[in-house]
């Protein structure tokens, strides 16, 4: 075992046996390099990757390669899950040097930690253009050592560049709706009109996109976007992407049409995704979104969830060597388990063929077309049995890091679904997620990203994010002071109160790296920042304090000269200016919990993104308490004895009603 045996990390720990003299990221290494005048290799991956396990494979398990690495250079390991920094950092050096970014990352540095020549992904020997791994090392030692001068300025300037590029414009930009219509007419460009989804393979789930288009359906009634959305949901869950058999999305397709997946499965994706079918069932009333909501979280709650209450960060997408073999399917194989008759309905309306339409002649499951009311009848007994044999391969691998800001993700997924589709044990599990996260602090009673790292701003805003759901779906004021808390620690540790506004992604006295960022826009996870802007604005909603919008506001508008220009890398900040630039409605619900459910029922499905919608119990013990937290709580009282609802909006108070008929001409 190399230095890697000890460490937490379930990605490392598959390092652990490597040849390769492996540290991981700290002074031990860091010292080393500076003392010995050695460069670093920088190796980034995460444990569900395949291609890290294939370079793993060919590389770092081959002792010859071992040997030339352990002479060469001191090598670092690192989770980029684990290290969010880490990996924004030298992700940026990366695509800057070839133009392009992935995993594995393969980076190497001055001892001064300077990027100066990266990659992604290096074959053990030259093919297809690519140079051999093994010449890549000989060649950069070389150069190291008969062209320093040029590697430490090419690193210097390197470094200049990132540091500029974190730097927003100085001033302010003014902040108008205008760029929410101009996201939308840059979505209908590069919408895919034969298979949906926008641009070509490989295609990613758009989950910010959708939510853009969304709002902007409710807000102009533009057919065409909803129309967009549908399309892109539906291709999606018919997918091979998406887990027919199980639930649950995997991490992307590889092809235009949304077939054939890679097939690892992020906790965030499902988070993103869970919600904005949520949101289309609101807008749609389709009994399909509905149905998928309740497949991903259950497949989440089955197969993701700790014991104690945190939520997991991935499961791998290779098994016994072979990527999708837990998931892929013969006809063979299922005439086995459905006999001949049901398993030739089955292959047909799942598209497993002979010659299979993956590898090793077998099949990812989709659906090339829509099934109606009987054939799904007659599918689902059949899915539930290949479902109970496929439990019994070997398992692809799970990644059991929890992640505070992916389970903040998931938390909030879960309060709104449990909220609008009625389901309790997803509100208990949100609330443990929750607790477990907000409950795991370091030494210095500090927040953790995972277990022994410090948190990013990351994770106090989408913790934030979950508990403010938390608190409108179940009016437990607990979670509103979570919030509160959360809030003040990112002003505290990461507000930049001289640059231009907004946030860090690193706290103030975070250890020292050649740039501290803010990581502006969107990538596979919504930027802290945009989460940041939207769980403050809905904070001065809910408590009445000024100070909040006012940093939410300000943080938009640090970054209105970024979204003006590029409205589609900002769809979770878009959000949130939609929210800034309404007069948010504030429905407050009161009685029981029992008593108020028929005026809650009326509000589930609906899609009220600019809205606050608090259960209430005015006579409750906590009320008092309540009303002190959230001030827009004082004087909801019931109306003769009865459950009612308050619907306000702009400083405006309709009179209050008591009937669901009522409360819905109200919302028209």
């Amino acid at each position: 075992m190399n230095r890697l045996g000890s460490s937490r990390s379930p990605y490392l720990l598959q390092h652990a046996a490597n040849p390769v003299d492996w540290f991981p990221w700290g002074p031990e290494a860091l010292e080393k390099a500076k003392r010995e005048d050695k460069p670093i290799f920088l190796s980034i991956g995460y444990s569900a990757c395949h291609w890290c396990h294939v370079m793993a494979h060919e590389s770092f398990e081959d002792p010859q390669v071992a040997k030339v690495m352990n002479a060469l250079y001191v090598n670092i390991k690192v989770d980029r899950e684990e290290r969010p920094d880490l990996d924004h950092l030298y992700m940026q050096a990366v695509m800057a040097m070839t133009g392009s970014g992935g995993w594995p990352m393969s980076v190497f540095l001055t001892p001064d930690l300077e990027p100066f020549f990266g990659g992604t992904y290096f074959p053990p020997t030259s093919r297809h253009g690519h140079p051999g791994f093994r010449s890549v090392l000989e060649g950069i030692a070389r150069a190291w050592k008969e062209r320093r001068a040029d590697i430490v300025r090419d690193g210097g300037r390197m470094a200049e560049a990132l540091q500029g590029e974190a730097r927003l414009p100085a001033g302010p930009g003014e902040v108008t709706r205008d760029p929410l219509p101009q996201a939308a007419e840059g979505l209908k460009k590069h919408f895919d009109t034969e298979f949906a989804g926008f641009g070509g393979a490989p295609k990613f789930p758009p989950s910010m996109d959708l939510e853009v288009l969304l709002r902007e359906h409710a807000r102009t009634g533009e057919a065409a976007l909803l129309s967009m959305v549908e399309a892109t949901l539906d291709r999606m869950a018919r997918g091979g992407m998406y887990d027919q058999l199980g639930g649950g999305f995997h991490r992307y397709s590889t092809d235009d049409q949304w077939l054939i997946p890679h097939f690892e499965k992020m906790l965030y994706d499902n988070a993103l995704l869970a919600r904005v079918y949520l949101h289309a069932w609101q807008v749609t009333g389709k009994a399909g979104y509905a149905r998928i909501v309740r497949e991903v979280c259950e497949y989440v709650l089955r197969e993701m969830t700790d014991p104690a209450g945190g939520f997991y960060a991935a499961q791998d997408a290779d098994s016994e060597h072979e990527e999708g073999k837990f998931f892929a399917w013969t006809p063979a194989e299922i005439r086995e388990v459905l006999g001949a008759e049901d398993a030739e309905v089955f292959c047909k309306t799942y598209d497993v063929s002979p010659g299979g339409n993956f590898e090793h002649g077998k099949s990812a499951l989709w659906l090339p077309q829509p099934v109606d009311a009987a054939l799904e009848a007659r599918l689902a007994p059949m899915r539930a049995k290949l479902f109970a044999v496929r439990g019994k391969r070997v398992k692809p691998g799970l990644d059991s890091k929890i992640l505070a800001d992916w389970n903040g993700l998931m938390v909030r997924a879960l309060a709104e679904a449990g909220w609008a589709l009625d389901e309790p044990r997803w509100l208990d599990a949100a609330r443990k997620a929750a607790a477990f996260c907000l409950g795991r602090k370091g030494p210095d009673g500090r927040l953790l990203h995972a277990e022994g790292i410090g948190a990013f701003l990351d994770d106090h805003a989408f913790l934030a994010s979950g508990c403010l759901a938390l608190f409108e779906a179940t009016g437990e004021g607990r979670w509103l002071m979570e919030a509160t808390v959360l809030a003040e620690e990112m002003e505290k540790r990461f507000h930049d109160q001289d640059g231009g506004g907004a946030f860090f992604f690193t706290a103030a006295d975070h250890e020292k790296l050649p740039v501290r960022s803010k990581h502006p826009g969107d990538n596979a996870l919504p930027s802290g920042n945009s989460v940041a802007a939207m769980v403050l604005l809905r904070l001065a909603a809910l408590t009445g304090e000024g100070r909040w919008r006012a940093l939410g506001e300000k943080t938009l508008s640090a970054f209105a000269p970024f979204y003006a220009r590029q409205p589609r890398g900002f769809a979770e900040m878009l959000c949130g200016l939609d929210f800034a630039m309404a007069e948010p409605m504030e429905i407050v619900v009161t009685g029981t919990k029992e008593s108020r459910k028929p005026l809650l029922d009326v509000l589930r499905g609906r899609f009220l993104p600019n809205a606050l919608i608090l259960p209430f119990d005015p006579e409750g013990k906590a009320a008092a308490g309540m009303v002190k937290a959230a001030p827009l709580l004082e004087g909801k009282a019931l109306v003769g004895g009865k459950p009612a609802a308050y619907v306000c909006r702009g400083g405006t108070c309709q009179a209050p009603v008591t009937s669901p008929d009522g409360l819905s001409a109200l919302l028209r």
